[in-house]
């Protein structure tokens, strides 16, 4: 081994850090650093919530504002004389964090679980569900509806029917595709739920082809998750689709 001195340049660069030197960075800076020294994953679609400290939201909202008053200012438009616009940063900043994106923010919503106790084992069908989300290629709005079949067993828990779009509302706020979205929302109920059987079906229109692009306000997504008993038994399979809405708007 060579016994000269490693350059600064080899050196290699500082993990940790100090609460002190934590406290200097903006929140963004403290929330990423908190995460990849966890080695965690935060694409758009993940939720960071186990990394936010208490009171940390507010410093995001503001530095997220300062941000998109240097996108509009980019933009060239004058918002200090613009009335419309004086506060927009603002309003999007609050949006982002609290709204739309909420489900990367928050942690998950208090679902109450209840034993199987009459050991139903019978389909169940939940929805049509309106979900909410936003497209990551170009944060524009996702607008559809879910659907949810399960096919309980006696170990299975029961979940209240408000909390399936408590859960819905809480994976779908966030930017993703909605392959991704449809296959994040059957993990969380597979775990939670346990049944036999798990479908869902997710039919959505796009504004990223609405809006943008070429513009056809006639399309719409739809695709499913089937797994246990509906992606073995293509009887109980054919059920489930038999039951929901043929037709776009129906």
């Amino acid at each position: 081994m060579s016994d000269k001195p490693r350059s600064r340049i080899d050196a290699p660069a500082k993990i940790f850090r100090t609460e002190e030197e934590l406290a200097s960075l903006s929140a963004s800076e403290r929330i990423r650093y908190r995460l990849v020294t966890a080695d965690q994953r935060f694409h758009a679609n993940d939720n960071i919530a186990d990394f936010i400290h208490e009171g940390e939201i507010e410093e995001l909202k503001a530095e997220v504002q300062a941000k998109l008053n240097e996108v509009l200012r980019a933009l060239v438009i004058d918002t200090e004389s613009d009335h419309n616009t004086q506060d927009t940063a603002k309003r999007v900043a609050k949006m982002y964090l609290e709204e739309v994106f909420q489900g990367r923010y928050k942690r998950m919503p208090s679902v109450t679980e209840f034993p199987n106790a009459e050991r139903l084992n019978e389909l169940i069908i939940v929805g049509p569900i309106t979900v909410r989300s936003a497209c990551s290629h170009h944060l524009c709005p996702i607008v559809g509806r879910v659907w949810i079949g399960l096919m309980p067993n006696e170990h299975s828990n029961l979940i209240g029917l408000s909390k399936y779009a408590r859960i819905c509302d809480w994976i779908m706020s966030r930017p993703q595709i909605q392959e991704e979205a449809v296959t994040m929302l059957a993990n969380e109920l597979q775990d939670r739920v346990k049944p036999d059987g798990l479908a869902i079906v997710m039919e959505a229109d796009h504004f990223c082809m609405h809006w943008r692009g070429v513009k056809d306000n006639e399309s719409a997504m739809v695709n499913s998750v089937m797994r246990g008993a509906f992606l073995k038994d293509p009887n109980l399979r054919r059920e489930f689709l038999s039951l929901l809405p043929k037709h776009k708007g129906s």
